[in-house]
């Protein structure tokens, strides 16, 4: 690689002063801003067109970049998104700390369904969920994605209902987790219900709270 290099120069006693190397031009540093916008940009082309249809044309256009933009941070659309939703795993979800079992189930429960309810999460997961049918690689991605983003968190609100002495110590962890987990991601990306009931958070919180506690 070509290294640019400073004129000659001297230093205050009169001795030839080293050259110095310049930082890398432009061309060498991956810019924050446009990664970002690239990956935004793959949000939305998979909630408009879905992983079959996108294309890394596709998403240049959309993030306002050239193809090579995009080439020079992933070497295909799959690890693009592959990278994506491998991402959200470690993001993951806030640990709720109201005081209770039930309160802190429902507060996770809100922002939960919520984010599977936003327009474009509801678009990408499903379709996400077919292409792992036929990729392995974005099925394990996914699973972690979806597993560890919720596991955490989930882990968390047991943890600390046995610190309060809610729930007894050494329950079945991963059946809790199913308890947890399992009715809203049901009811929200499964069957895709258009509108959950009112008060079916409050409800889901309290049977999963008793359900929890007679582990």
């Amino acid at each position: 690689m070509l290294v640019r290099m400073t004129t000659n120069t001297t230093n205050a006693d009169g001795t030839p002063a080293r050259p110095r190397r310049r930082a890398p031009a432009g061309a060498a540093v991956l810019r924050e801003d446009v990664t970002e916008a690239i990956r935004a940009a793959v949000f939305e082309e998979l909630a408009t067109v879905g992983y079959a249809r996108m294309s890394i044309e596709g998403i240049a256009r959309r993030a306002g970049v050239g193809k090579t933009a995009v080439y020079r941070r992933w070497r295909s659309k799959l690890h693009l998104v592959l990278d994506l939703v491998s991402a959200l795993a470690v993001q993951g979800l806030p640990a709720p700390e109201t005081g209770g079992l039930e309160g802190d189930l429902r507060m996770l429960y809100e922002v939960t369904s919520r984010a599977l309810r936003h327009p474009v999460a509801s678009q990408i997961i499903p379709d996400l969920q077919a292409e792992a049918a036929r990729n392995p690689e974005i099925a394990e991605a996914l699973q972690k994605a979806l597993r560890e983003g919720q596991e955490g968190v989930a882990l968390k609100i047991v943890a600390a209902a046995e610190q309060r002495g809610e729930v007894r110590t050494g329950l079945d962890e991963e059946l809790a987790l199913d308890l947890i987990s399992g009715p809203l991601y049901w009811r929200s990306v499964v069957i895709r219900s258009p509108k959950l009931p009112k008060g079916y958070l409050a409800a889901l919180a309290r049977a999963t709270a008793e359900a929890i506690k007679a582990l």
